[in-house]
């Protein structure tokens, strides 16, 4: 690879990286993307993509297996592992060939290998051609993040998961234990619990999804229970034992101690920047626990070098990466419309069955927050749409100021919440009030006419309950 010189280079191709060089590419800028593995990063290949296959087909078992209820016929269900992984793996092919093509589309200049920061101004890119330096005047760090580890259940990708391998089964295990309640181990609960594994969860917090709002978690727990998972809130684990066939755990919590053998485990306790080996060493780049601490405009302690995405610190969003790729790039162009991201702006979603998807503050952490508040909520169960698409298990919760009207925070669990909740995102970037909400005008029928009635419930004046 030869030397070259740019605008902006980024180390990382994940949707922050890809996203900072296409939209630099855009603002006129020379821009290098360096990558190592595979373009699109762990979310396209290895999270956000292939596992919402993978719960897709899960989705479509279900429903088949649930066919009489919607006066269908459908005799001898069945799936195959192989097939649905292999249809996992072709999605999340089919987007990276995508990603490929639009950085070739926009002109970005993708370098293939392992880049570190040599000089200032400088990347070292170390690939299958050798070594080679880019010159650039900015550079962004987009590094990602991996899965962290317990000292006392380190994966070993047989008996112990990671992610990784918990997305290409050669086959469903007979049972499965989920360590970690957050929304990557309640997806993977959901998807084995629906191919017909028995499935526990072990998570150390008092509650499973313990960043979502305290009465949808409920809810949701007991939605996931009454699907046979089985759940320790309040609890380490530490393995005993592995092999091929299976693996001992013992369970802790409550002051009482449990062993469990299941046939295969996946470990889902939260991520770990990748700080390590990309020349952080003797620069301003300071680095709190494992993540590149940051300012408000994305920039580092380093002139010149900023960082995006997970390695930039919570939330670990995938959609959170490319809205700070963006606004970094901008920012470095000089774009006066260029907003750093508002607190509580980024929302989150989890695809298992049921969904659960939130943005905002929570009631709790309004109420720490000091403010008096009004709290909407309607049930799926009042929603024309949710019967008829047999899913009225579900509930939109709306958190607001009482005494300004502000929309604080949104919380659904439900059958499409995911689709739902960008409404709301949309309502807190426009500073709407209840006023604003209550005379929009919903379509019917619609799963959303759910989030208007939650707003009015918050006034005591929803029409359907």
């Amino acid at each position: 690879m030869a030397d070259r010189r740019f605008d902006l280079a980024v180390v990382g191709g994940g949707p922050g990286g890809y996203v900072a060089a296409i939209r630099a590419r855009q603002l006129g800028m020379a821009a290098a993307l360096v990558e190592r593995e595979h373009l699109g990063g762990v979310c396209l290949n290895w999270g956000c993509i292939p596992t919402k296959a993978l719960l897709r087909s899960a989705e479509v078992l279900h429903l088949l297996k649930n066919a009489a209820a919607f006066g269908l016929q459908a005799d001898n269900v069945a799936f195959d592992a192989g097939a649905t992984v292999a249809r996992s793996r072709r999605v999340a092919e089919r987007l990276a060939r995508g990603v490929e093509g639009l950085l070739k589309k926009n002109g970005v200049a993708v370098f293939r290998g392992h880049g570190r920061l040599a000089a200032p101004g400088r990347l070292a890119v170390e690939g299958g051609e050798g070594t080679a330096e880019i010159a650039a005047s900015h550079i962004v760090l987009a590094t990602g993040a991996r899965p962290r580890e317990l000292p006392q259940a380190k994966a070993d990708g047989r008996a112990l998961w990671t992610y990784r391998e918990a997305m290409v089964p050669a086959r469903i295990p007979a049972s499965l234990l989920v360590i970690g309640a957050g929304a990557i181990g309640i997806e993977f609960a959901s998807f084995y619990r629906d191919m017909g594994a028995e499935v526990t969860v072990v998570e150390a917090a008092p509650r499973i999804l313990p960043a979502e709002d305290g009465e949808i978690a409920a809810q949701a727990r007991k939605a996931f229970e009454d699907r046979g998972i089985a759940f320790h809130t309040g609890a380490t684990v530490r393995l005993l034992s592995a092999s091929k066939k299976g693996a001992r755990f013992a369970l802790k919590g409550g002051g009482d101690t449990r062993q469990l053998e299941v046939e295969r485990a996946i470990l889902a306790i939260g991520i770990r920047g990748n700080v390590e080996d990309i020349g952080l060493e003797g620069t301003a780049v300071a680095v709190e626990g494992s993540h590149v601490a940051v300012d408000r405009w994305q920039r580092t302690g380093e002139a010149g070098v900023y960082a995006i995405g997970d390695v930039a610190g919570p939330p670990w969003l995938a959609h959170k990466a490319s809205h700070e790729g963006i606004l970094c790039v901008e920012r470095i162009a000089g774009l006066e419309e260029a907003r750093p991201l508002a607190a509580g702006a980024v929302p989150a979603c989890t695809y298992s069955r049921p969904q659960i998807a939130s943005v905002g503050l929570t009631e709790e952490a309004a109420r720490a927050a000091g403010h008096s508040l009004r709290i909407g909520r309607f049930p799926f169960a009042g929603n024309g749409k949710a019967i008829a698409m047999g899913e009225e298990a579900g509930l939109v919760k709306t958190v607001f100021d009482a005494a300004s009207g502000e929309l604080l925070g949104a919380h659904m669990i439900g059958a499409e919440v995911t689709e739902l909740i960008g409404g709301y995102a949309v309502a807190r970037g426009l500073e709407t009030t209840e006023a604003e909400l209550m005379a929009t005008v919903f379509p019917h029928p619609t799963l959303s006419e759910a989030m208007h009635e939650a707003v009015l419930a918050a006034w005591e004046r929803a029409i359907h309950i």
